[in-house]
């Protein structure tokens, strides 16, 4: 079994865990304001089947977006773990090919994330405006992934999805992973209506799975109630085959352990055929991030 998004850090190297805490989307984090590194992330694992792991960039200061990479290298070679590297870079200059080449030679790079997610609410908000996937100049690097053979992981709200659209179509041939199924923030009947329809409309790209993860983030709990929802209605939107699990760890370690973390996605996922389930613990993402 795989967790597909995790992080580890060093808190020196992350200005938003030093000093006093900032209002963030996930609540209080006091908990998590120290290094987390992978003896760490391994003991959380124990007892819960994973057997690899991908790690996602955490907002290291941009500058550093190579020393990032190189240091969760380091790590792997050291310790065997991670087993992929999603790195960060800026698709918001005019060739992002220059940052791409500095991480072609660590060999666990996989893909990257830019966080594009912008919210009304400003606590929501980390892009500097809400259509930055519609923006000529960041389509025009990301679909320069392909030469790569990276992926894209693609983090948007509901709101944004259109955009998001337009994007993997100027992609044809990068590989999209929505992250945390479109970050639901509203959970009345209208939102997840809406969240639906967006969600809809993604799936109609080929070239777009999704990661299920980070349900706590709103929430600010371990809902197993609420990641069995979904994880049902992702999967009818996307089918199990482009639905892949991650632990968002340590974020989700503020409010609950790995354990049962894991054990409420198990849980939520129980009444799928035994094929959908070992997809969305194993098989997706395997395939998509090349494990």
């Amino acid at each position: 079994m795989i967790d597909a998004h995790h992080h580890i850090w060093l808190q020196k190297d992350l200005p938003w865990l030093l000093g006093p805490e900032q209002p963030r989307i996930f609540g209080s984090y006091r908990s998590i304001m120290r290094d987390y590194e992978i003896d760490e992330y391994l003991s959380d694992l124990k007892g819960t089947g994973i057997k690899k792991s991908v790690y996602v960039q955490a907002n290291w200061a941009p500058n550093w977006f190579e020393d990032e990479v190189a240091w969760v290298q380091s790590v792997a070679d050291t310790h065997g773990w991670p087993h992929g590297i999603v790195g960060f870079a800026n698709f918001m200059v005019d060739d992002v090919r220059p940052q791409l080449d500095r991480l072609q030679k660590y060999g666990l790079m996989r893909g990257i994330r830019q966080q594009l997610h912008w919210h009304e609410k400003p606590m929501y908000r980390f892009a500097p405006h809400a259509d930055v996937a519609r923006d000529g100049r960041v389509q025009r690097n990301v679909a320069r992934l392909a030469d790569y053979g990276w992926s894209f992981d693609l983090q948007v709200f509901a709101d944004q999805m259109d955009g998001a659209i337009e994007l993997a179509e100027t992609a044809p041939d990068v590989t999209f992973i929505l992250q945390h199924a479109g970050m639901l923030t509203d959970l009345s009947d209208a939102g997840w209506t809406h969240w639906r329809t967006q969600m809809g409309k993604l799936a109609k790209c080929d070239n777009v799975v999704t990661k299920l993860s980070a349900f706590g983030t709103f929430v600010h709990r371990n809902d197993p109630e609420l990641i069995a929802k979904m994880i049902s209605e992702t999967v009818k939107i996307f089918g199990a085959k482009r639905c892949m699990f991650g632990s968002n760890f340590p974020i989700e370690k503020i409010w609950t352990n790995y354990k049962d973390l894991f054990d409420a996605f198990q849980q939520g996922a129980s009444t799928l055929p035994k094929a959908q389930q070992h997809a969305i613990f194993n098989d997706t993402a395997q395939r998509v991030y090349g494990l």
